[in-house]
């Protein structure tokens, strides 16, 4: 039997594939198309599942939309009701975004894309399609199931048990008390995009003290089985026009961060393009928001430990699988693992894009009867390009292959040297990799023991934000020595797919500065050699020339851009950035002369 799950009309559009229990593709639909956040119909992303299904449509048991369209839409008729005539604007346009989305007939599109009948195609709950992303695919046979985002239909939050093939909803959290709108709020009123911005504020947080998170812990009610009110004077979640805050949150916090200002909390970090003397109003406003920044995951973290410690605590289990785009949130996260002891799966898209997933398991389950799926220990679940694909890129670029070479070892080595000798390179290697997180297969690389090559990275190769952090990858089997790692390393930790944070042990954190975050902490992925067998061994190369088994690891794309997907789109992109060397499937081009 084979499911093929899709979401697509919000943001992230993706597609995935189940046969007979397996994961064997999945993958977003910005990769094809190179367009951030893409929400548009996912062809191309189908188009790949089924190919790599080794299927036509006509194969397919089901086909699963990861929310209910119809539900949702009423959601806005009614909100727009409740806010008439102020919200007539903003129902015209919503009406408009979803007839030219196709949004109101989205079994049709999809029934007509892949030309089969129409009872093939099933909607499923949005809160549904996240319980099932985050359970059926962990190693857990039981565990309690928290979801949390934005707002899906009208919920915004779920707890679950699941237990083998079943999921059994406990209760949930309907808008407007959303800690993912709380989360977005801040984000918009920091300066960041909605929906893709949120990890910037995490990167900020680092420089701020949480001096405000009593007031807005003031805004929150816990409840005892583990849900939560969000007090609603300053957010406008329901119509929101221009931003989703109130007046009230301005005249509270000051004004907001305007979108790409400079932002530094040092003079020794103060980006050269901002005169002398603006410098003093710069670092009293970037405190500010750095301030503001590490209060809102300050209490952040403080509403998902409640909802989460609730539900194992009901469910008398230390197991806990979480799904939503809040679920992405790496410091939260470490804080659930180092601070609570628990055993935690989240899998590697998190957010929406792995609702086509979770629609797909959920109907293998629960409409289908299959067995138990296998668990998902690997993000490498995108297309893989061969070797006349790399080499037509490469003849096409105008730049010298420096090294081709059937020789692993050889190939690796030399990139080991290059990286040991200061260079920054971008790293192609095999199946891309599934959500937002670069994790060996399409990732830019660099030593993490120089104190330059943060700037260096951010500014000349990523033209990005100066105070983002950089992910170390490590060997698995090492790296306690460097975190401060709570618990066993096994293949399904958070930290597999570069989703949790860990402080960096102190006699280290002075050794590793491109990868150390001014708080002292970071987002650490770790790599096993049964899934990354070329990534392990190139760490062991590295180690040999620089006495440690990590990488500076971030991921291989400029800002704004998705990461790269194809050979092509890595050419395009080390073409126009500032690395040294493209490291491709045992090749490597230069824009130097010479190695």
């Amino acid at each position: 039997m084979h499911v093929l799950g899709v979401s697509y009309g919000f943001h992230d559009a993706a597609a995935a594939i189940i046969s007979d229990g397996q994961v064997v593709a999945a993958a977003q639909q910005e990769r094809f198309s190179r367009v951030k956040n893409d929400a548009g119909f996912p062809a191309e992303a189908i188009d790949f599942c089924l190919s790599s299904a080794g299927i036509t449509a006509d194969a397919l048991s089901l086909v699963a939309y990861y929310e209910e369209p119809l539900v949702k839409f009423d959601r806005i008729v009614q909100a727009s009701i409740n806010n008439f005539p102020a919200s007539s604007q903003y129902l015209d346009e919503a009406v408009t975004r979803w007839i030219q989305g196709g949004r109101f007939q989205v079994r049709e599109r999809l029934a007509k894309h892949l030309s089969i009948p129409l009872d093939r195609i099933m909607t499923t709950p949005h809160h549904a399609s996240h319980a099932a992303s985050a359970f059926f695919p962990s190693p857990f046979d039981q565990a309690a199931v928290v979801t949390l985002d934005g707002v899906g239909e009208y919920e915004t939050a779920s707890i679950s048990w699941g237990s083998g093939t079943r999921l059994e909803r406990k209760r949930s959290i309907d808008l407007p008390h959303s800690i993912g709108l709380f989360y977005s709020a801040f984000t918009a009123f920091l300066g960041f995009t909605v929906n893709e911005g949120e990890y910037k504020v995490m990167g900020m947080a680092a420089f701020g003290r949480p001096i405000w998170k009593d007031k807005l812990l003031e805004l929150f009610t816990f409840h005892p089985d583990g849900r939560f009110s969000l007090d609603q004077d300053w957010f406008e979640f329901a119509v929101p026009e221009k931003h989703p805050y109130r007046n009230g949150l301005v005249q509270t916090f000051g004004s907001p961060r305007v979108p790409g200002a400079p932002f530094s909390v040092s003079l020794n970090h103060m980006p050269s393009s901002v005169p002398e003397v603006a410098q003093p109003e710069l670092l009293e406003q970037s405190q500010r928001y750095a301030d503001l920044a590490a209060s809102v995951q300050a209490v952040t973290e403080e509403v998902i430990r409640h909802v989460v410690t609730s539900a194992v605590r009901e469910m008398g289990t230390d197991r806990v699988c979480m799904a939503g785009g809040v679920a992405l949130n790496s410091l939260a996260n470490g804080r659930l693992l180092r601070d609570d002891g628990l055993s935690l799966y989240v899998q590697p898209a998190a957010g929406d894009a792995g609702g086509s997933l979770g629609a797909a398991a959920y109907h293998w389950h629960h409409t289908l009867n299959g067995p138990r799926m296998s668990s998902v220990n690997t993000a490498a679940l995108g297309p893989r390009y061969g070797r006349h694909a790399v080499d037509h890129a490469l003849a096409r670029s105008g730049f010298d292959i420096l090294l081709a070479t059937e020789d692993d070892d050889l190939f690796l080595n030399n990139v080991a040297e290059l990286i040991a000798a200061g260079h920054v390179v971008g790293w192609f290697d095999g199946r891309s990799e599934w959500g937002p997180r670069s994790l060996g297969q399409r990732s830019i690389l660099a030593d993490p023991r120089r104190s330059d090559m943060q700037r260096i990275v951010n500014e000349k190769v990523k033209f990005r934000e100066p105070f983002r952090p950089f992910a170390p990858a490590i060997h698995g089997d090492r790296v306690a020595e460097f975190f401060e790692f709570p618990g066993s390393v096994d293949q399904s930790r958070p930290e597999n797919f570069m989703l949790a944070v860990h402080p960096v042990r102190r006699e280290w954190a002075s050794r590793l500065p491109a990868i150390t975050h001014v708080d002292g902490t970071a987002r650490v992925q770790i790599v096993h050699h049964r899934h990354s067998p070329r990534f392990y061994s190139l760490l062991s190369a590295v180690e040999r020339r620089t006495g440690v088994p990590i990488l500076l690891n971030t991921s291989f794309n400029l800002n704004g851009e998705p990461i790269v997907e194809s050979p092509a789109d890595a050419v395009k992109t080390f073409a126009t950035s500032g690395l040294d060397y493209l490291c491709i499937e045992n090749r490597i081009l230069s824009k130097a002369l010479q190695l």
